[in-house]
């Protein structure tokens, strides 16, 4: 189990920092989806990504 960052003292809960683990993952994955042309395959890209950041988050929250 990942345990709670401190950041100046402050209590930082590991869902935050899964939130920021994957808003990164998302930022790397956006130029490599938009190369494929994932917003052909959607019809609405924006709400597919953030339906792909929901599931990275989740998938850290489970196997974290």
């Amino acid at each position: 189990m990942f345990s709670e960052l401190i950041i100046g003292g402050v209590l930082i809960a590991p869902a935050v920092s899964y939130a920021v683990v994957a808003l990164v993952v998302i930022l790397v994955l956006r130029p490599l989806l938009r190369a494929v042309g994932f917003a052909r395959f959607v019809s609405n890209p924006a709400l597919a990504e953030l339906g792909l950041y929901v599931t990275i988050f989740s998938l850290l929250l489970q196997f974290a």
